[in-house]
């Protein structure tokens, strides 16, 4: 299920959304967020389902190899391991799961991309794939070997992304945080489907509230900024930058129950990644300097011990 960290960024998208589109209507706004956020379900279930094409299609493989005109012996005797492992077997018990797949697999099959091929070839030719199967059966390796495989050859595909993004232009962003439930899945022997990708109705109501309240404060948090960045015009300051430094003051000046240095360093960290290079000290020091005028203003209030 998704982390706050995850929804700060999916907050981040949305706002940048709102913006881009100038868009007035806050409530479309906030129910086109919550869309893109339990969109993250369907990328789990897709990305699953590939997994599973990836499996028949190397079942039709061994047997098409057995029906070639001169076969080989490792033709007509295949290494099936990829596709007869405690780990697959474990996969298709549940049913309810691989109805689920087979209904959505034709998010992958109807393109000209050939993609399910193309990604087996690239297994079938990979050093991970012909050590595996010089290894003893092991529940065990086989998880560690399809993790292996998920993470470094098919969630790295630019063909898989290019689908992807056709799709969602969010679902790149949200690949890795899917890749990492899927696996810790794996690894204890299971697939976590939930209901919801919040972890409860705090996580939600968080990300209504951030998105809100960073939008209806805009201009009083901008005036902030302004004042703040003394040798910056506002035009010269990225729109990233802008939109994380609200997001900071409505967490710091809104939520009383939300420690003021872990607004500051989720943000800080957010900024190596989605903004420019000079974003973090940037941030930083805004933050700082605007952090000490609110705490003399006594514009802070925070109901924990522990919390300033």
């Amino acid at each position: 299920m998704i982390s706050r960290r995850h929804i700060r960024l999916k907050v981040i998208q949305s706002l940048y959304a709102f913006r881009s589109q100038k868009e007035v209507d806050v409530s479309k706004g906030k129910k086109d967020m919550l869309s893109h956020i339990e969109d993250i379900s369907e990328l789990q279930l897709v990305v699953l389902a590939l997994l599973l094409l990836l499996l028949k299609h190397a079942e039709e493989f061994f047997e098409e190899n057995k029906r070639k005109y001169l076969p080989s012996k490792e033709d007509i005797n295949p290494n099936t391991k990829f596709v007869d492992n405690e780990f697959v077997k474990l996969l298709y018990k549940d049913k309810r799961l691989i109805n689920k797949l087979n209904n959505i697999s034709f998010f992958w099959q109807d393109n000209d991309h050939d993609i399910v091929r193309k990604i087996f070839m690239n297994i079938l030719k990979h050093d991970l794939y012909k050590k595996y199967l010089n290894q003893n059966n092991n529940i065990e390796k086989d998880i560690i070997f399809f993790n292996n495989i998920l993470n470094d050859i098919i969630l790295n595909n630019e063909i898989l992304h290019h689908i992807l993004e056709e799709r969602s232009i969010y679902w790149i962003d949200d690949l890795p945080f899917v890749a990492t439930i899927l696996m810790s899945g794996f690894k204890d022997r299971r697939v976590v489907l939930p209901k919801s990708v919040f972890k409860n109705k705090t996580d939600k109501d968080f990300a209504i509230s951030l998105f809100d309240l960073t939008i209806r404060n805009d201009q009083e948090y901008e005036d902030i900024i302004v004042k703040k960045a003394k040798n910056w015009d506002l035009e010269r300051i990225a729109i990233m930058d802008q939109i994380l430094i609200k997001m900071a003051f409505c967490e710091i000046l809104n939520m009383p129950e939300l420690p003021i240095k872990v607004s500051l360093n989720e943000y800080i960290e957010i900024s190596k990644y989605y903004s420019t290079n000079k974003s973090k000290m940037f941030i930083n020091g805004l933050l700082d300097s605007a952090i000490t005028d609110f705490k003399n203003e006594n514009k802070i209030i925070k109901t924990g011990r522990g919390l300033m």
